[in-house]
């Protein structure tokens, strides 16, 4: 489990939270992990291939995490270290569970932390780590916005593809609403690349201006 979240998901310099392994409360809270003396594991995988996992207990307000971390060119190292806990009450009822950032100075609550290089879980902040979708141009929002449209209508996934029909069950007014949100993001996408492809065009023009002057 060496080296978690190194190195990878990286976008214009900054490390995203895409990159690194990640805890969820509300997974935890859900599962019924979070009451006193529950114990539990939690592990990633890729590709359906486990490749990284942790051991936890529950016990009163806080969470004990337990694993085992190996920084780049270092030894492994055992971890084990508690993770506090806060509750807020639900409007509807109910209460909700945080996470209290255990990293020196910080205690933000938060619902993930995640594995970064200093080898403990911590809050994005902490880690300074962006959103991915935050790292997207506006043509790529809009191609993913409109293959999550597609597949809610159950079409075949990617703008080249040709539009289908209207899903049974579904009413036309929805239908319509969705259709013309697609069709939008589309034509965003298609704008976006279409800008992008020029630009290259134009670079490679005046590269080949560069190499091959006239006269």
């Amino acid at each position: 489990m060496g080296g978690m979240g190194s190195g990878r998901g990286y976008q214009g310099g900054k490390a995203t939270t895409s990159g690194c392994y990640q805890i969820d409360v509300r997974k935890l809270q859900r599962a019924g992990a979070l009451t006193a003396s529950a114990s539990f594991g939690w592990h990633w995988s890729r590709n359906g291939e486990s490749v990284a996992s942790i051991r936890a207990r529950a016990g009163g307000d806080r969470v004990t995490l337990s694993y085992s971390h190996k920084s780049s060119g270092g030894d492994w190292q055992a971890m084990d270290y508690p993770v506090r806990l806060e509750w807020t009450d639900c409007t509807l009822g109910g209460r909700r569970a945080w996470f209290l950032c255990p990293a020196n100075g910080c205690g933000r609550r938060v619902a993930l932390l995640y594995l970064g290089s200093a080898g403990i879980f911590a809050c994005r902040h902490c880690y300074r780590l962006a959103y991915a979708c935050q790292r997207e141009t506006a043509d790529n929002r809009a191609m993913r916005r409109a293959d999550n449209i597609r597949e809610r209508l159950g079409w075949q996934a990617g703008i080249a593809n040709p539009s289908g029909g209207k899903p049974k069950g579904m009413h036309w007014r929805t239908f319509e609403r969705l259709t013309a949100e697609h069709d939008a993001f589309v034509g965003v996408s298609l704008a976006g690349m279409a800008a992008r492809l020029n630009l290259m065009e134009r670079r490679l023009d005046g590269m080949g201006a560069a190499l091959y002057p006239e006269g």
